[in-house]
């Protein structure tokens, strides 16, 4: 783009764009120092933990807090790969769930014509205003109902409804031309083949951020293993991780494990979103455009 004869936005560098390196490049190494941090923390022996004054990367790098804190977990009754498995039967649940409510859900509330389609969609707009801990009781009669108390179900049907998701997904399908879902009916095609075969291709993006999104929600969730569930082979790794550097936290030498437990509790989210910020990028953009 060009305004002037100056192109606002050079394909390659341009003394021009100086000025934006200058505060983005500053900002950008402020932002990452926390998460530098967590892994530089993570390999400190203990006692560069309780340095003073503290450093911020290790002098002596060491993977002995993770050492330690394995040999903790084998120590108890159930092995930690039951947490583990535990949380990914939970997290890949969730997520298929989400995915399949919000993409159905934003597809009719976008593309499809019945009555009071703009209230739900303002009901779902308000649910984005109410935090998990509002709803926590009613939650637990609900689950308490159902009897699903120490299941399965317990960790995965409070988490299915993303209000968010269907918010998302649902600005990005307004992007996408009336005509094409008109054309395809005149052809005949039903509306689940045109939610399936033209529609889900055309907004991976906003299904790769809820997919993050969702992950974030149900990988760091330990609400459900708190409140629904009492069995401990039914409890999921970040309860697991939460008690363990609750309990261990107190004391100097478990401040080594918790960095550890903090780090491997972290890694999987930071994976998941430079595997997917492009599409997060693409969703946010999209879903702004009126």
């Amino acid at each position: 783009m060009a305004l002037g004869g100056t192109r606002i936005n050079p394909s390659r560098f341009d003394r021009r764009q100086i000025p934006f390196y200058i505060i983005l490049i500053p900002l950008a190494i402020f932002m990452i120092l926390p998460i530098i941090f967590i892994f530089s923390h993570s390999l400190k022996p203990l006692d560069e933990l309780f340095a003073f004054p503290p450093t911020f990367f290790p002098q002596k790098p060491t993977f002995e807090n993770f050492r330690n804190l394995f040999t903790t977990t084998t120590k108890n009754g159930i092995p930690i790969s039951r947490y583990i498995f535990n949380s990914v039967v939970v997290t890949v649940a969730v997520m298929f769930f989400n995915i399949l409510i919000s993409t159905m859900a934003a597809f009719a509330l976008s593309k499809m014509k019945f009555k009071m389609k703009n209230i739900i969609f303002e009901i779902n707009t308000i649910a984005l205003m109410f935090v998990s801990t509002t709803v926590t009781i009613p939650r637990y009669l609900l689950i308490s109902e159902l009897q699903i108390v120490n299941t399965y179900f317990a960790h995965i049907l409070p988490l299915i409804s993303m209000p968010v998701g269907v918010f998302l997904i649902k600005q990005f399908l307004d992007q996408v031309p009336d005509s094409l879902i008109e054309a395809a009916k005149v052809d005949g095609a039903s509306s689940f083949y045109i939610y399936r075969k033209i529609v889900l291709p055309l907004i991976r993006p906003a299904i790769a951020t809820v997919a993050i999104l969702s992950f974030q929600i149900v990988w760091n969730n330990i609400e459900t293993s708190s409140l629904y569930v009492n069995d401990e082979t039914l409890r999921t790794f970040a309860f697991y991780m939460s008690t363990l550097t609750s309990n261990i936290g107190n004391n100097v030498a478990g401040q080594g494990m918790a960095a550890a437990a903090t780090l491997i509790m972290f890694l999987p989210n930071l994976i998941m979103f430079i595997v997917l910020q492009s599409n997060v990028m693409n969703t946010m953009a999209y879903s702004g455009i009126k």
